[in-house]
């Protein structure tokens, strides 16, 4: 039977419809939103003592279930087609004496003026607005204004709809235009998942008499699951918004029927502020074989941890959520902005959202788990917040590791879960006769001053495969009797603490662009200059030019960690410019014939990485490299000389006698840090 017009402009036709409903019989045709979802967006705008108008009514029950339930009594419906009207007529009869069925046009409706308190439309606007073809955005035109007429001031336009982008559009930018305050709910899902997979919503127009001038539009959304609407500040951003939430529907109904073969990452966002609340990733292993208590859970990772490879790359979640033994396991990431009532409060905020993320077959009363490490929610400490006008919004955030350790991290926010700079803290030490601190005392807050960072821990294992490439440096004594190093990118300054604390024969040159940086390295962790150490604010690239043309052949070493503040090359450090070939022989000029040339690489394009490494062999001819491993980051020793050549049995011997020599007595060093181990896996290229 051929029930659907064979051009969307039959949806306009009186005789599509006496065709569609005499071939549709008595049996109601309900485009979409069934009364139990609808009722609680209309019982929120339709009072029982309301003139209600139903435009294109159709043989829909939504009227006498509106009737019979008491919401409203005096309904008038109204359609083109003689057929539907008839055949409603005779359905209610006597039954509903108060609510009446009219064969005519909501374009030229004949009632008077400001008539009813309520116009009711289910699917009619769409059904009408197929296109954006200047007849058919006139027909809507001469619709509004007809449902603006027949409306009193403080009356309601409720259209039911899918909301495709050019309807809302077109609903939003004409009443907000008139005045009209514009607030859009999105009706809550039914049950049965598989019968339809966008969501439905309620467009609610209240009307305002129109003030002279331009006065502020009023647009809101409330999503299902809240009350409270949300301002949005224009039609596109309205337009925005329910456009994600249709790719959530879409996305949950793919995730509810089939497993998903790439990880899925989502954000969900504060009711209030709009902000992202948590980040969730779905992953699948195909790998567990399913049973009843192994089908899904949840993994909840303590605040600070976000960053690290087993929670914050894909290859890391993947092992997560094979290890945990789950066939789906969802990760929460935290976010710094956010405060968290702990593992019960998050277990209870997020129960119901997650849930929409389950995989198929999962029984409706499945108890799910949440996971987490240490079954708590990690301790995150906002220290520091500002903006440079270099590297944009940043932080300073003390977190809680493994065990009893804590950290501290400099976070660029135009890159959140990237950690730019990282420190181990201090256990503060009670003074002689100093009682601890009790339990409940209250916590020190960000104003108090910062705890001690300890010097000689190495966080991040780059900076340790740089400091080991210093074992490259040419002369029998592993520590040289003097040794001149020229570092390129500050941070919190760990690197080149490091190496002026434990060479004490180092002289250290610190090029940074940003002076903030200088800042927050002396005042959150612990740097500082002397004889021994100076920072220069300039640009790496003119500072090295400067020197390549007055003071050639200075440095044993030179080390590049530099972050590139363009997010849209697929190298991240350090920026392009540093590894073109005129500045790389710059770079070759003021490195002594004997020196080490140490490149932090993080690139993940690979033709760019061969390109990269192409140009560095064309200038240096001897290469090392050396993997960091679950990590994107790659060492590159560079020098200027074939003759220095070793290989690998005496880089581990140079190795373990460097590392012997540093290791002074009284001086404190971290045991996992060996310095052969660094040089264990270093390749020449």
């Amino acid at each position: 039977m051929e029930l659907l017009p064979r051009s969307p402009a039959e949806f306009g036709s009186a005789r599509y419809w006496d065709r569609f409903f005499r071939q549709r019989g008595q049996r109601p045709f309900e485009w979409y939103g069934a009364f139990p979802e609808l009722c609680p967006v209309l019982h929120k705008y339709v009072r029982p003592r309301d003139k209600v108008l139903v435009v294109g009514c159709g043989n829909s029950e939504l009227s006498e279930q509106m009737y019979d339930v008491g919401m409203c009594e005096d309904i008038v419906n109204i359609d083109i087609s003689e057929a539907v009207i008839r055949q409603m007529q005779e359905r209610s009869g006597s039954k509903r004496p108060r609510m009446s069925y009219l064969l005519m046009d909501m374009l030229q409706m004949d009632f008077p003026d400001a008539h009813f308190q309520v116009v009711l439309d289910k699917g009619t606007l769409d059904a009408l607005l197929t296109d954006e073809e200047e007849a058919t955005l006139a027909k809507v035109d001469q619709m509004f204004a007809e449902i603006s007429r027949v409306l009193q001031v403080g009356g309601r336009y409720l259209c039911v709809s899918l909301a495709q982008a050019h309807v809302l559009k077109k609903a939003v930018e004409y009443f907000s235009q008139e005045g009209w305050v514009v607030r859009v709910h999105q009706v809550a899902s039914p049950g049965d998942k598989q019968q339809f997979v966008l969501p439905v919503f309620v467009y609610v127009m209240t009307k305002f008499r129109k003030i002279p001038g331009s006065a502020p539009q009023i647009l809101e959304i409330c999503p299902e699951e809240q009350d409270k609407p949300m301002r949005v500040e224009s039609a596109e951003r309205l337009v925005a918004a329910v456009k994600d939430r249709q790719h959530y529907a879409l996305l949950c109904s793919q995730l509810g029927k089939t497993p998903c073969r790439e990880q899925v990452s989502l954000d969900l966002c504060d009711k209030e502020s709009g902000k992202p609340r948590y980040t969730l990733n779905v992953v699948d292993s195909p790998s567990v074989k399913p049973s009843r208590d192994n089908r899904f859970a949840i993994f909840i990772i303590p605040q600070g941890r976000e960053t690290e490879w087993l929670f914050g790359t894909e290859e890391g979640r993947r092992q997560l959520a094979s290890s945990a033994g789950f066939g789906r396991l969802v990760t929460v990431a935290l976010h710094r902005e956010q405060h968290y009532e702990g593992m019960a409060g998050i277990q209870a905020e997020l129960s119901g959202k997650v849930m929409e993320l389950a995989p198929p077959g999962l029984p409706a009363r499945q108890q799910v788990p949440f996971l987490s490490v240490g079954g708590d929610i990690g301790v995150r400490t906002v220290r520091h917040r500002d903006t440079s006008p270099l590297s944009g919004d940043y932080v300073v955030e003390d977190v809680k590791g493994e065990g009893t350790s804590y950290f501290r991290r400099l976070i660029f926010l135009r890159n959140r879960n990237v950690v730019q700079s990282e420190a181990r803290l201090l256990a503060p030490t009670p003074l002689p006769g100093q009682k601890k601190r009790r339990k409940d005392k209250k916590k020190p807050s960000p104003a108090e001053p910062p705890a001690a960072i300890d010097k000689s821990y190495l966080c991040c294992e780059h900076h340790k495969a740089m400091v080991a490439g210093l074992c490259l440096l040419g002369g029998p004594d592993p520590l040289p009797a003097s040794l001149a190093v020229l570092v390129v990118g500050l941070g919190g300054g760990s690197l080149p603490l490091f190496v002026h604390d434990y060479f004490s024969q180092a002289h250290v040159a610190v090029v940074e662009i940003d002076p903030s940086m200088l800042e927050v390295a002396t005042r959150w962790f612990g740097f500082s200059q002397g004889d021994r150490m100076q920072v220069h604010i300039s640009d790496g690239l003119d500072y090295v030019a400067k020197l390549a043309a007055e003071a050639p052949a200075q440095y044993e070493a030179i080390m590049f960690d530099v972050d590139s503040k363009d997010l849209t090359v697929g190298m991240s450090c350090p920026p392009p410019a540093f590894v073109e070939k005129p500045f790389l022989q710059k770079v070759k000029t003021i490195l002594k014939p004997e020196g080490v040339f140490v490149l932090n690489l993080v690139c993940r394009d690979a033709r760019l990485k061969e390109s990269v490494l192409a140009t560095l062999r064309d200038v240096f001819p001897l290469l090392y490299t050396r993997r960091i491993e679950g990590e994107v980051n790659e060492i590159l020793f560079c020098q200027p000389s074939p003759a220095g050549r070793r290989d690998p049995t005496e880089l581990g011997a140079r190795a373990r006698a460097l590392e012997g020599a540093l290791r002074e007595p009284g001086r404190p060093w971290d045991s996992s840090y060996v310095l052969a181990d660094m040089l264990q896996a270093v390749k020449i290229l």
